[in-house]
């Protein structure tokens, strides 16, 4: 079984705490992706995972085994790095093969194997290369073959498709996702990319700092983000974010920007000094009324049009699925046209969500 349970974990170098007390557990057969901003402690945790490097406190527990002390070799997981880290004076077949060979299996075994990983990747035709006769997409798909081979209870994966162009980063999170519907491996996915856990991942770990900030499925996290970092870590073009005062009076509530004031109906709140309203790009509209704003970069990309405009100090952007004819300095006014998200302006916690 591949069930994963991180217990209170922590990690320090030295007297500097990077992990502080992670919790959570993973199903067998999961896809898991811990995402956050460079330095948040996800690739630690995913190192201490695999045994590469070690715990200071709490537990790791793989197929309900605590592993803590034991070797990366005894935890029954692959990992695939970054880098690929493949043997250039091996070839593909020999690369694939190496940790079945290391284990003294049979050379039947290994062969049946290294052609079972072949087939599934598509490797068939290049099992006599080297690795400096391949593309980068190809090392990849080799060092995914390499884990395969071993037939671990957990695949680990260390952003995997970094180096790679972005053509080839939509076509590889695709043959990722197609693997793991196929063999149905528990997998954890590290990537600062949120696009990429949010199209791959059954669930998705948020952290910053060494803390957790929310776990869920791609959906909860971009529809109920629990604060504001969480709203706009998650999406991309990233929610708006406009800060002002939440106002209740007997007409209802409504949000003062200090630029504009628009009405907030549903909401069931008191008043709140400072608040921070936020707004997808895709739910904005242009309108005759609303927030009077000042376009400033107009971006087509054929199908859809971004548009940046600023509000007072602050900036809106647009996500608007038709072409529109702006120009640079042009005003207009906009206004929501879907879900709007309300934060407290000091803690950053959602105070609530107006579903539209």
């Amino acid at each position: 079984m591949g069930s994963i349970e991180i217990r209170a974990a922590r990690k320090f170098y030295g007297a500097n705490q990077v992990l502080h007390d992670v919790d959570f557990a993973i199903m067998d057969g999961e896809f898991i992706a811990l995402v956050g901003p460079s330095g948040c402690g996800k690739s630690t945790l995913l190192r201490m995972i695999a045994g590469l490097e070690s715990i200071s406190g709490g537990e790791i527990v793989i197929g309900g085994k605590v592993v803590n002390d034991l070797s990366p070799k005894d935890r029954d997981i692959a990992m695939v790095f970054q880098n690929y880290a493949l043997y250039p004076s091996m070839t593909v077949a020999q690369n694939m093969g190496f940790a079945l060979r290391m284990a003294k299996a049979p050379k039947s075994q290994i062969d049946r194997s290294v052609a079972r990983a072949a087939e599934i990747l598509g490797l068939e035709d290049l099992l006599d290369r080297l690795p400096r006769q391949l593309s980068g997409g190809q090392r990849q798909r080799v060092a995914m073959g390499r884990a395969i081979v071993r037939d671990p209870q957990v695949f680990l994966f260390d952003e995997p498709l970094s180096n790679l162009d972005a053509k080839l980063r939509v076509q590889m999170r695709a043959e990722i996702k197609s693997l793991h519907q196929r063999l149905t491996t528990t997998t954890i996915y590290v990537t600062h990319d949120q696009i990429e856990a949010l199209t791959m991942a059954d669930r998705i770990v948020v952290m910053r700092a060494g803390h957790i900030e929310q776990i869920g499925t791609p959906l909860d996290l971009y529809d109920s983000p629990v604060n504001i970092f969480v709203a706009g870590f998650i999406g991309s073009p990233a929610m708006n974010q406009l800060r002002g005062r939440i106002l209740v009076d007997a007409s209802g509530a409504s949000f003062d920007s200090g630029h504009a004031v628009t009405s907030l109906p549903g909401y069931e709140g008191g008043p709140v000094e400072d608040a921070i309203l936020g707004i997808r790009p895709e739910h904005m509209a242009i309108a005759e009324h609303g927030f009077a704003a000042h376009v400033r970069v107009v971006e087509p990309t054929g199908y859809e049009t971004l548009v940046y405009s600023s509000h007072g100090d602050q900036q809106i952007v647009m996500l608007l699925h038709e072409r529109v004819d702006l120009k640079p300095g042009q005003p207009l006014h906009v206004r929501p046209t879907g879900d709007v998200h309300l934060f407290d302006g000091g803690t950053g916690a959602r105070i609530t969500t107006l579903r539209s």
